[in-house]
């Protein structure tokens, strides 16, 4: 693992600091986080970051929302995203895949597992769009 660079959005704190630990301790990521999509919309193109990993649910902005938002900036319509949401219905993850995620990962996730997830999800995406 290693090397990818990782715009996190995420509006708690805490998990915020669990999911950093987690990418950065096991995955050897590269993170930059933001607590809020506009914060992200402003950071990204300083940071260009490989991927995308956005909460769903946060307030002002929906993970959704900024993504959609983060894809129209110049250089990043093709950046894949992962979304973490505590809502797991079929439906929703279904919705989140139309738009164009490559994986969701419910929460609680597991800061064991968390880096593995990600890179096997953008492997994935990587192996598809080459």
């Amino acid at each position: 693992m290693g090397n990818l660079k990782i715009l996190h959005v995420e509006d708690d704190a805490d998990i915020q600091e669990i999911a950093k630990l987690s990418l950065e301790t096991i995955g050897g990521f590269n993170v930059h986080q933001c607590l809020s999509g506009e914060k992200a919309l402003e950071d990204a193109a300083g940071f260009s970051p490989d991927l995308f990993l956005l909460d769903v649910m946060m307030p002002e902005m929906s993970g959704d929302v900024v993504y959609q938002k983060l894809k129209a900036l110049p250089g990043h319509q093709n950046t894949p995203a992962i979304f973490m949401t505590a809502r797991a219905q079929s439906d929703e993850v279904v919705a989140l895949k139309k738009l164009g995620a490559i994986e969701v990962i419910i929460k609680p996730f597991d800061p064991m597992t968390l880096p593995e997830q990600i890179q096997t999800a953008f492997d994935a995406y990587s192996n598809e769009a080459s």
